[in-house]
C-alpha cells in the first residue's frame, strides 16, 4: 500500500511516497482502508517536529481520515470489516491503509460521504468544545472568529450562529470572507486592509465582542484581546501565523476577562463522556442543515506535499482533502 512519509522533520518538500507493507491489526486495533483523509494545520507542524505531540520517525502524517474497516483486531467490539467510520489519529492517517486504535473510530453518519466525514470532526470538535464548554457562548453575544475562513473558522462560525450568537468573521481577503459569509457570517473584517480594533468598535459600538475564537495568534490576539467587552472570553485555539503571543495581563484585570486555553485533544482522552454528548450536538446539527463542512479542494495521496504545502502559507478556504481507493 501507498503511504507518504516523514523520514526527516522538516517543510512538506521533504515528506516521501513510498509502497510499504499492509499493516495488521494487534488486540484492541483495526486497519482502516482510507478513501478521504483532510489536511489540518497541525499535519504541517508535526512534520517539522513543532508540535506538542512527536512521533518517532519514520511516520506518516495525518490526524483525520473516513473510510471502510478492512480487518479488525482481537477484542475489538462495535466495528467489524465493512464498516464505514471516521478515525482522529494524530499521525499516520495519509497512507491507503490506516492502523489505529479501535477507540479512535466513530461510525460515519448516515447521509455523509467520506470526503466530508474527513473534513468534520476535528475542526468542528474543535469549535464546539472552545465555544460551547470553554467559553459558554450564549445567544445574543457577539463572537469574533481570527483566521475565519479556515478550517476550524467556519466551524466557529457555524456553531456560533447554532447556538444564537452575532458573528464577526476576520480573515486576509475578500473572497476569504465572501466564504465566510455563506457560511454565516454576519460581518467581515479584512485584517490585510483594515484596523482590527477600529473595525470593531465601529461594528459593536464601541462595546467590543464577547468571545474571541484565536486560531491565529501572532499580530491579531493582541488587537483583538483589547477589543474585548466586560467579561470577555479569549479562546486560545492555535497559532497559525507562527507566532505565540504575549499578553499585557493588566488589560485582563481591567475588563474582567478571561484568556481560555483549548486543548481538543486531550479533552477527548480526558473528558469522553462530554466529548460524547459534544458529538451528539454536532450530529444533530449536521442533520439539521446547520452544519456545513467546506471541501475547497481535493488531491489524490500523491500529491500530499501540494496541499501540506497550501495550508503551511494559509492559501485554504475550509478543508483541503486527500483521497485514496
Amino acid at each position: 500500500m501507498k503511504a507518504v512519509v516523514c523520514k526527516q522533520f522538516g517543510p512538506p518538500e521533504s515528506l516521501v511516497v513510498e509502497d510499504l507493507p499492509s499493516p495488521r491489526p494487534g488486540p484492541g486495533e483495526v486497519v482502516v482502508s482510507m478513501k478521504a483523509a483532510s489536511v489540518n494545520f497541525p499535519d504541517v507542524l508535526i512534520i517539522q517536529n513543532k508540535y506538542q505531540f512527536k512521533p518517532p520517525l519514520p511516520f506518516s502524517p495525518g490526524s483525520e481520515l473516513a473510510g471502510v474497516v478492512k480487518e479488525a483486531g482481537a477484542g475489538v467490539a462495535g466495528f467489524k470489516a465493512g464498516d464505514r467510520v471516521i478515525a482522529f489519529t494524530t499521525y499516520g492517517a495519509f497512507a491507503e491503509e490506516v492502523k489505529t486504535e479501535a477507540a479512535r473510530l466513530l461510525p460515519l453518519p448516515e447521509g455523509m460521504d467520506f470526503k466530508t466525514g474527513a473534513a468534520f470532526l476535528l475542526t468542528y470538535g474543535t469549535s464546539d468544545h472552545a465555544l460551547r464548554d470553554r467559553a459558554a457562548l450564549r445567544a445574543g453575544e457577539t463572537l469574533l472568529v481570527l483566521g475565519a475562513a479556515g478550517g476550524v473558522g467556519l466551524a466557529a462560525i457555524e456553531i456560533g450562529k447554532a447556538l444564537g450568537a452575532r458573528v464577526i468573521a476576520c480573515a486576509s481577503s475578500a473572497d476569504k470572507l465572501a466564504v465566510c459569509r455563506e457560511h454565516g457570517a454576519d460581518e467581515g473584517i479584512d485584517y490585510a486592509k483594515e484596523d482590527l480594533r477600529e473595525r470593531i468598535k465601529a461594528l459593536t459600538d464601541g462595546k467590543g465582542v464577547d468571545v474571541v475564537y484565536d486560531a491565529v495568534g501572532g499580530p491579531y490576539t493582541e488587537p483583538a484581546f483589547r477589543s474585548l467587552a466586560w467579561r470577555g472570553r479569549l479562546l486560545v485555539v492555535g497559532f497559525a501565523a507562527g507566532e505565540i503571543p504575549k499578553l499585557p495581563l493588566n488589560l485582563a484585570l481591567l475588563k474582567g476577562a478571561s484568556v481560555i486555553g483549548v486543548f481538543w485533544g486531550d479533552f477527548v482522552r480526558r473528558e469522553p463522556k462530554e466529548f460524547e454528548r459534544s458529538l451528539r450536538q454536532l450530529g444533530e446539527w449536521y442533520r439539521q442543515g446547520k452544519l456545513r463542512p467546506h471541501v475547497s479542494q481535493t488531491f489524490p495521496l500523491e500529491k500530499a506535499v501540494e496541499a501540506l504545502k497550501l495550508m503551511a502559507a494559509r492559501q485554504v478556504k475550509g478543508k483541503v482533502v486527500l483521497t485514496a481507493g
